[in-house]
This record gives structure tokens, sequence and C-alpha cells, in this order.
């Protein structure tokens, strides 16, 4: 089984897809720059340094998740937004709503001494009730350390994307993301993988965001991690890939708790509790510029 393809920091939305449709995960190298990453060093130090590990066997019992990533981390925003990544999530998604949403935040620290962590695919957080081929994730990690064989790089099965879901995969078809720090690895919520074991002596840091379709429960609830007085001081992109807006016709409305004037109806769209009216519905990639 060969290596996932590494395409360059400028790659296209075409690029992009070609390779995620072929082997679920590609490896784009070196999106983040130094300066970039340094400020996202700075502004996550205090979270990691408190940070517990897991309780089980698949979140890692020498692995520490770190989530809020919006709420806690200027730096962490503008990857979120990241344009390139934002083009291909809308695209790689559109065939199935009519907008995306953020999914999860969330730093994963795999310590020394961490095993392999159980292979598996992301769109099991729904479990099975979405039909194939409905693909409802578009995944990243970003490589805040280098990614290596020994220190936990993650694993992907490359093509397992298109098996049967049910299907029991295969260690020999594994092969490992690696790559440096600032690069980013994409992936389906079908593709099999999971985080690699680190043998080596210096913990492994990813950041995992990932988006999802509008109509589908987020695994990370995004309006108690970035509660309203937070949201409202965000840009109005963010703030609906958030969820702070409609899904749909009627995906998303609210109602005030408290005595609203006449002339506004008690079903509201979700704007107006971060203090603004609803902008027009947010396009694709193709005019995201």
């Amino acid at each position: 089984m060969g290596a996932l393809q590494t395409l360059s920091r400028d790659a296209t939305t075409e690029a992009i897809l070609a390779a995620t449709d072929r082997d679920g995960a590609c490896i784009i190298e070196g999106v983040l720059s130094a300066d970039e990453l340094a400020r996202i060093d700075a502004e996550i130090a205090p979270y990691i340094a408190t940070a517990s590990v897991g309780r089980d066997d698949f979140t890692g019992r020498q692995t520490a998740r770190i989530g809020a990533l919006v709420a806690r981390s200027p730096a962490c925003r503008d990857v979120v937004m990241n344009r390139m990544i934002l083009a291909a999530a809308n695209a790689f998604l559109k065939p199935y709503c009519s907008r995306i949403q953020l999914h999860l935040t969330q730093l994963i620290r795999i310590l020394p001494g961490q095993g392999a962590q159980p292979l598996h695919r992301d769109r099991l957080a729904w479990g099975g009730f979405l039909p194939y081929p409905i693909e409802p994730q578009f995944n990243t990690i970003w490589a805040l350390t280098d990614f290596t064989a020994e220190n936990g790089a993650t694993r992907v099965v490359p093509g397992s994307q298109r098996g049967k879901l049910d299907r029991d995969p295969d260690e020999r078809d594994v092969v490992q993301a690696q790559m440096s720090r600032g690069s980013v690895l994409i992936y389906s919520g079908s593709v099999v993988h999971g985080g690699g074991q680190n043998r080596s002596t210096q913990p492994r840091l990813g950041m995992n965001i990932t988006y999802c379709l509008s109509w589908l429960r987020q695994e990370e609830n995004q309006f108690l991690s970035c509660p309203p007085d937070i949201a409202r001081t965000l840009e109005p992109e963010l703030q609906e890939l958030l969820g702070y807006t409609m899904a749909n016709y009627a995906l998303g409305y609210y109602s005030s708790p408290q005595p609203l004037p006449a002339d506004l109806p008690d079903t509201l769209p979700p704007e107006l509790a971060l203090g603004r009216k609803p902008r027009d519905r947010l396009k694709f990639s193709n005019d995201l510029g």
C-alpha cells in the first residue's frame, strides 16, 4: 500500500477533492507559517499545561484532548476559517446540505507510551443511522509538531471510504500520515483511520478541526463551547459556521425566554441572539474567493 498523496500549500479545491475521492485522505504540506504556529503555541500553552488524559482505550489513557478552541484561541479561529480548507469542505459536503457547520475543535496530544488507537470511521459518531453513500464529514488534523512513524502519526487505510462500513479494517493496509509541523491531513468521515503509537520520547500534538452537514448534531456542542457572549464578538462568517444561523428553512430558530415586542414573531433567527440580523445564505466554495 503506497503513501498518501502530498499536495502543495497552494493546492486547488479540485486537486484536494480528487485525492480525497481516491484515497479518502491526503496531506497538504506547509500550510501554516512560522508566525501562525508561534501564535497557536502561545495561546494553547495554558490549556495543554492543565489537560488530563483519557479514561479509556479509545480516547487514549496517555492522550490529552482539549476543546473549545474557537472560544480560547484567536489563532485557532484563523485555522478554522482557512479559505482553502473551507472551499474544499463546502465542495465536498455540498451534495448533501445547504450549508456546512463546525463539528469539532480539539487538540490531541499523544504522550510517549500511548499505544495505537483502534481503527475506526468518524461517521460512526452518529451510529450506523446515516445511509451510505451520504458523506457527513470533512476532517482535518493540523500538525503542531512533526508527525512521524515513531511519535504516532495518524494511521489511515487508503480507499477504505469505499468499502462496506461494517467491514473489519486490515492492519496490513495501514499507512501513516507523516508530515512536517504546519502541514494538514485531510480525511473523510468514512475513511478508516486512528491515532498512531507514540514510541518516541516526546509528545505528538495535532489540532483536529472537522466540518459536517448542518442538519446533523455536532460532536462538540458549539453553543456551550462558544456561548453567545463570546460568539457575538466573532466575525459573522465564523458565527454562522458555529451554527448561529438557520441551516434550512426551519432548522435552528429560537424563541426568547423574555417577552418580545408585539411586532416580532416568536420564532427568531439565532443571529438576533448575537445582536445582528441574518446575512444572505453562506455560499459554497466557488463564491468563497
